[in-house]
């Protein structure tokens, strides 16, 4: 097979061409380094969680295509994944998988033991997501729980330490993937009933999108305790106006169901999660 082959399709597995979702684990461990720092992260810390953003993203989605490469191929959207079509091996993916591993520990060896010890439990937490759809209807919140475990990292590589309103920023960011991935997996929602995977969207049932509009609506409120807590300037609560508008666009999107408006809207979050960074980092510009 031609080098460039190979390699186009190692891409594919690492989801190298699918950059938003890489972008919607970047954005709350940015919005963790800027507030731990009063907007002004250590320059090496900043290159380090970049990186291992994208390192630890990539090796996510191999594991993501191992544990479904059984179901991927009954489900519309998923059918040609590379695992699922056997254009990459179980043996390719997994030692794909252990160099970005590596090299993102690599990384962290870098911080402080604080930074080490909870890069374990963000290690445990993208291990066991993939897993959770097979088990409950609330995989999301699993999601939540890894793509927003680079918050009490970034407090803890920023200050040494943890404390309260570094955890109510956890908390917080937790909510905002129930909301995005439950729009992605409404799309996916009539091939997960037949093959028996579990989600909120099928959870939600008919009260999916009033769901969603309550969660978002909860999410605001709590950025906006933020916005309190870490005594952010104005403009950041001028900019979850426009998160707020942003959110009604998405109902907009998502009130028929249509698959493919919900992938739309899931995609749409990506706009969400800058708009917050920038009202953060504007605030500390003033």
């Amino acid at each position: 097979m031609p080098i460039l082959e190979r390699v186009s399709q190692y891409a594919c597995l690492m989801r190298l061409n699918k950059p938003i979702p890489m972008l919607l684990l970047l954005w709350p461990t940015l919005w963790g380094l800027w507030l731990a720092s009063n907007g002004q992260p250590d320059l090496q810390n900043l290159a380090r969680f970049i990186l291992g953003v994208i390192l630890m993203r990539s090796a996510g989605c191999i594991l993501n295509d191992f544990a479904d490469r059984h179901i991927d191929g009954a489900v519309q959207r998923t059918r040609e994944r590379v695992l699922a079509t056997g254009k990459v091996s179980i043996r390719e993916a997994f030692l794909l998988a252990a160099i970005l591993s590596l090299t993102a520990f690599l990384l962290v060896l870098q911080c402080n033991l604080l930074t080490i010890l909870l890069a374990f439990v963000a290690a445990g937490l993208a291990c066991i997501y993939p897993f959770l759809k097979r088990y409950t209807h609330l995989p999301q919140i699993g999601l939540g729980m890894a793509f927003s475990f680079g918050i009490p990292m970034a407090f803890a590589a920023e200050l040494g330490a943890l404390n309260g309103p570094a955890w109510f920023l956890f908390f917080t960011a937790m909510l905002w993937p129930v909301i995005y991935d439950t729009m992605y997996a409404m799309a996916d929602r009539e091939d997960d009933v037949k093959i028996g995977v579990k989600s909120t969207a099928i959870l939600f049932g008919g009260k999916d999108t009033f769901m969603i509009g309550l969660l978002q609506i909860i999410f605001v409120i709590f950025l906006i305790r933020l916005g309190y807590i870490f005594q952010l300037h104005s403009i950041y609560f001028i900019s979850l106006t426009l998160v707020s508008s942003l959110f009604f666009y998405q109902q907009w999107l998502i009130r028929n169901r249509d698959a493919k408006q919900c992938i739309h809207a899931f995609l749409n979050n990506h706009w969400v999660g800058l708009v917050i960074f920038a009202g953060i980092a504007l605030s500390y510009l003033q």
